[in-house]
């Protein structure tokens, strides 16, 4: 009889250090335990098969996610976020310190978020600090609690209870940062040269303009100006201006402790198709025009950009319709962390982009921005993590049918090719589509399973 606790996934088409190839991923009590070539029999376990119209991926890594539970639950929340990341192959997220209230910017609301997160997640959590002005000078006991690192804003994020930095504090938190040994992840907007808040009408023409590529720039500038003169890692948030590559390809050319993240929307969606009054769309720094997704498009091919995440940014319905469609009023963010890779490939897959160059901006790159061991690979004593993916698969999104909390995203109507059929979470499955294919309702099995991560502690239970 088969060992309860032994399972062996054979892939024709498996994602093993950064190349395809057939294998027989050999489970044992949540991890993996043996890669061996494809044979047809494996005595004493079960067997999962993955078609031949399918590949076997590491699961995922989303360094970019915000849940915003507690305080903001009705946005999205622990269960509803963890469930949408399943069914988009995703079995790690990383969760931003904002929009949830408190704010991750002390232990003790490090611990009520903790709290929120265990018992409701499908998948694996970490948790990034903040660096506000309120708490320079005090990151370290947010650090030994086992933040992954600390998120700050050159610009006003858009909740009053996470300040930003102006640039006196920016070098301080950069220092601290540095002598800490630990990483600041930046929303690099510089508020100089943005337009005052307020009414900007339904058309988005207005709204790219209030925002414009100078303004990532010049931030993106003090970035890496400060990564220089501190030693400290840095790490370039939502990258949407690609003329700003160039400057972060020097820098990593240079030696300076640099990555840079994009995505999906940013490389799938353009200013020029953005209907009127389409608030779904609107997010900071915004979706820009078709001649800058080209030139982002050639920093994923020449590996200038790290990683490629969602920046998973929801709302209710009623806050992105506030204003009527005004631009100016709508709430910002992009809710997408179900898509992410769907939406990329299917661009990818028409640009002639293999998707062996998709994978690692999904996996092995998120993970290393964060710091995470043992994230998005399928190895020997890894996590036993795992994702089937149909590749050819048509995959039409409905809002309605995601698994966010709220059904509107900038996606909703959007033809793709490529889709996630299958994932496990310590090799315990937890998201398969159903039998029938493209359309069908997922399917979740169990109770929660994910773990709470810690960069200091390892896992918690």
């Amino acid at each position: 009889m088969p060992r309860r606790d032994r399972l062996v996934v054979r892939a024709g088409r498996a994602f093993i250090g950064g190349s395809f190839r057939p294998a027989d991923v050999v489970v044992e009590y949540g991890r993996i335990v043996d890669i061996l070539d494809p044979s047809p029999e494996v005595r004493g376990m079960r067997s999962a098969i993955v078609p031949d119209d399918a590949v076997l991926l590491p699961g995922l890594v989303d360094s970019h996610v915000h849940v915003n539970e507690p305080g903001r639950t009705e946005w999205e929340g622990f269960r509803s976020a963890t469930l949408a990341a399943g069914a988009g192959g995703i079995t790690t997220i990383v969760d931003m310190p904002l929009n949830a209230i408190p704010p991750t910017t002390t232990p003790t609301n490090l611990e009520i978020k903790r709290a929120a997160a265990a018992n409701a997640s499908y998948v694996d959590v970490g948790f990034w600090g903040g660096a506000v002005p309120q708490n320079l000078g005090a990151l370290e006991p947010l650090h030994d609690a086992g933040v992954y690192g600390f998120k700050c804003f050159l610009a006003p994020s858009g909740v009053d209870e996470f300040g930003h930095l102006d640039r006196a504090q920016f070098a301080a938190a950069m220092e601290e940062v540095a002598a800490i040994g630990s990483r600041l992840i930046v929303h690099a907007e510089d508020p100089a040269l943005l337009h005052a808040d307020g009414p900007l009408g339904r058309e988005y023409a207005a709204f790219l303009a209030s925002r414009p590529p100078a303004s990532e720039a010049s931030a993106i500038d003090t970035v890496i100006a400060e990564a220089r003169r501190t030693g400290a890692r840095a790490h370039i948030l939502h990258l949407s201006d690609a003329r700003s590559l160039p400057a972060i390809r020097a820098a990593k050319a240079e030696g300076i402790a640099l990555t840079v993240e994009t995505c999906p929307h940013y490389l799938t969606l353009v200013a020029e198709d953005i209907p009127e009054g389409a608030a779904e769309f609107k997010c900071c720094p915004p979706i820009r025009e078709a001649s800058n997704r080209e030139l982002l498009w050639e920093g994923v091919v020449d590996g200038t950009i790290d990683a490629i995440v969602s920046d998973h940014s929801p709302s209710t319905v009623d806050l992105k319709r506030s204003g009527g469609g005004d631009f100016g009023l709508a709430w910002g963010g992009i809710s997408g962390l179900q898509v992410g890779l769907s939406a990329v490939w299917s661009d990818a897959r028409a640009r002639g982009i293999p998707l062996e160059t998709i994978v690692p901006l999904y996996s092995t790159g998120p993970a290393a921005v964060a710091g995470l061991d043992g994230a998005g690979v399928i190895d020997i004593g890894a996590p036993a993590h795992l994702t089937v993916f149909g590749v050819d698969d048509p995959y039409v999104i409905e809002a309605r049918k995601l698994l966010h909390r709220n059904p509107i995203t900038a996606y909703d109507h959007r033809q793709l090719t490529g889709r996630i059929r299958r994932t496990w979470l310590y090799g315990r499955p937890i998201f398969n589509v159903t039998e029938g294919g493209a359309g069908e309702a997922p399917h979740y099995r169990g109770m929660p399973g994910g773990r709470l991560l810690s960069a200091r502690a390892g896992v918690a239970a």
